[in-house]
């Protein structure tokens, strides 16, 4: 005969709990200030009450709290808890069989069927008084009184209707639910977590520039100094992020030139990824850029007007770091002595030697990226891009996040990983905040539908933050390069309202750069990546001013700092694409109608879900269109909307449901 279980006496099941990842393998994640709202399913065998409670701590060896769960009918359950500080939270489920609670229900049953109940309220004195010695060490004036009344109960001298009203009094229950029975007690098996960042982890506008490029001098390399100085723009932008490719040292040994050519000429500046030289390598800052004053600099004068530095990690290096001397070990020798550089095939990075993480000196490897990481932070900076980590080790990166926030909890990583979907989400799930996305090569609205449902509707939201990008130095997308004004106006908008986080590379976007270095390929022509350009920012052709009041937009309206409830809405013209978003108390609802056509006016019947963002079905409503200000009024489910390319690809409306008088209301019909 088997050995008899040690929980025989434990009836309750709980079971799938949300929200979990990987089955709990890793946290969800959530920014400071948001609640945690857990379901989970609990149940038992036969007929008897149960009661579920959500149990939470902070940190490692944190203490336990305990909230009861609502049913929320078929054995489903919820509560909440709320996220107030960065870092790890614990949370899991527990169950009991309720026996006061079913005692309770059944007595009720008996009363109103007439029978005797005399012995049950006896049964009841005695779990009452079982609640008497749980409170005793805790509130002494609740023991007192749960005392008192299961006296009451068990008075059978006491007339017996008084002794019934007393069993069924809500006050006594919730005396007695005060103070459970921890006996029998069933727990879900894991205990789940959740990584609470800091707010720009969930809605962060994002900049890009060549500091080299920052030189209103052509003859003139960019510095520090000029990006300093470049801060007003940004700012005017409403950008709150602003990225920098790596400022190190650049090699010269197979240094690319212009367009990507193999033989660079002496003044050629290099690639900023192939990096170190005999000035040093990841902790080094390229000498014509400055000092590592005036990156400090930098740091404290974008904080002034807002914007934070955000660094590029690129665990890669030039045949001229300092460390393919010092630590050969760590690359990987090829069977004639040299040494492997990186390759993409066809494409060939000459000028580039990855790491090899399957050195036998890999411990030590680790230690010196982390010390990178480590180095930046210490000049001030908390965001990092990190450059193509689907190269890297999963593990390597799991430890690195969680040693790196554990001791800044503050600190974010955004994922350039266009890779393999799967891929991308593992990155997410060991630990990094943000993720590029494949937006750019999404242009259809079947395509953006599909793929914006998948990112914000689905399992996906609790651990995949999508950073939606309108173009990179490595991605001049097709559309952009055919599509003119509108195309940019369109990309612009559907990034920066379909995604709560997104970025611009500019100034090629601002400026509506859109050469490629050849028919077929996403590479812009005379790259910043490979030379150095000087900017007109002042260009009228500029999209300056629509970038400005875009993101002006983001920062006055929550309902686009979020990605939670996007929702897309049904129009009937395939070159118009409409969604809306709302904020989480319904107060805020922003519209966008966005074409996909940038050659002709199109037009269409849209037919909003007026119940889902709490509109009434039967009265007007004032839609103003954030691009320009203009005023609308609608009513009812369904409306023509317009957008004429020419004039503005898209209209992003704040809807407001106030009535105006009946006269303005036909004066806009």
């Amino acid at each position: 005969m088997s050995e008899l279980p040690a929980d025989g006496l434990v009836r309750v099941v709980i079971e799938n709990v949300a929200p979990e990842v990987g089955g709990g393998r890793f946290p969800v994640k959530r920014t400071v200030g948001d609640e945690l709202l857990v379901e989970a399913d609990a149940f038992a065998d036969g007929h008897d009450e149960v009661r579920a409670f959500l149990r939470w701590s902070y940190g490692d060896g944190g203490e336990w709290h305990e909230q009861p769960m609502e049913p929320l009918g078929n054995d489903r359950w919820r509560a909440s808890f709320p996220l107030e500080q960065m870092g790890r939270y614990r949370f899991t489920i527990a169950g009991a069989i309720d026996h006061f609670r079913t005692w309770q229900h059944d007595l009720a049953k008996r009363l109103e069927a007439g029978q005797d109940v005399a012995v049950d309220l006896l049964i009841g004195a005695r779990l009452v008084g079982a609640a008497v010695l749980r409170a005793e060490d805790v509130s002494e004036a609740d023991a007192a009184k749960l005392r008192q009344m299961a006296a009451q109960l068990g008075d059978d001298g006491r007339p017996t209707g008084a002794r019934s009203r007393l069993a069924l009094d809500e006050e006594l229950a919730g005396l007695v639910d005060r103070y459970p029975d921890p006996e029998d007690e069933a727990t879900f098996d894991r205990r789940l977590e959740v990584e609470v960042d800091r707010e720009r982890a969930r809605f962060s506008s994002w900049y890009e520039l060549f500091p080299r490029s920052a030189s209103p001098d052509p003859s003139r390399h960019g510095t520090l100094r000029d990006v300093i100085a470049r801060l007003p723009y940004v700012a005017e932008l409403g950008f709150d992020v602003l990225y920098l490719p790596p400022l190190h040292p650049i090699g010269r040994q197979f240094r690319k030139g212009p367009n990507n050519v193999t033989q660079a000429r002496p003044e050629d500046p290099g690639v900023p990824w192939a990096i170190g030289g005999p000035e040093g390598g990841h902790t080094a800052i390229h000498p014509e850029l400055g000092t590592a004053e005036d990156f400090r600099a930098l740091v404290a004068e974008a904080a002034k007007v807002g914007i934070e530095i955000a660094l590029d990690i690129a665990f890669q290096a030039s045949p001229d770091h300092p460390w393919v001397t010092e630590h050969p070990g760590w690359f990987r020798a090829r069977p004639d002595g040299s040494i492997q550089y990186a390759e993409n095939p066809p494409k060939k990075y000459q000028d580039i030697y990855p790491f090899d993480f399957e050195s036998e000196d890999w411990p030590a490897l680790w230690q010196a990226l982390n010390g990178v990481v480590r180095h930046w932070i210490g000049q001030g900076v908390r965001i990092f891009r990190v450059d193509n980590p689907h190269t890297k080790p999963f593990g390597f990166w799991g430890w690195l996040i969680d040693d790196i926030k554990a001791d800044h909890a503050d600190a974010l990583f955004l994922a350039e990983a266009f890779t393999r979907p799967k891929v991308m989400y593992r990155l997410a799930k060991l630990g990094f905040s943000q993720s590029y996305t494949y937006f750019t090569w999404r242009n259809t609205k079947q395509e953006l539908t599909d793929y914006f449902t998948e990112l914000t509707m689905t399992g996906v939201r609790e651990f995949f933050r999508p950073n939606a990008w309108t173009n990179t130095p490595d991605i001049l997308h097709e559309v952009l390069q055919l599509g003119g004004r509108p195309a940019f106006e369109a990309r612009l908008v559907l990034a920066a309202t379909l995604a709560a986080s997104y970025g611009v590379y500019g100034p090629p976007y601002d400026l509506l750069l859109n050469t490629p270095r050849e028919p077929g390929s996403e590479e812009y022509l005379d790259s910043e990546k490979y030379q150095q350009r000087t900017w007109d920012l002042d260009s009228p052709h500029s999209l300056r001013g629509l970038v400005a009041r875009v993101n002006r937009a983001r920062r006055e309206h929550p309902a686009l700092q979020s990605n939670e409830r996007l929702r897309f809405q049904a129009i009937d013209n395939d070159q118009l694409i409409a969604y809306t978003k709302h904020s989480a108390d319904g107060e805020d609802i922003i519209l966008a109608v966005v074409t996909l056509d940038f050659t002709q006016r199109q037009s269409g019947t849209l037919t909003l879900g007026l119940d889902d963002l709490g509109l009434p079905a039967d009265a007007p409503f004032e839609l103003t269109d954030l691009l320009d200000g203009s005023t609308q009024l609608w009513q009812g489910a369904q409306n023509r909307v317009e957008v004429e390319p020419a004039v503005r690809a898209a209209h992003v409306f704040h809807i407001q449901p106030r009535v105006r008088s009946e006269r303005e209301f036909e004066h806009y019909q």
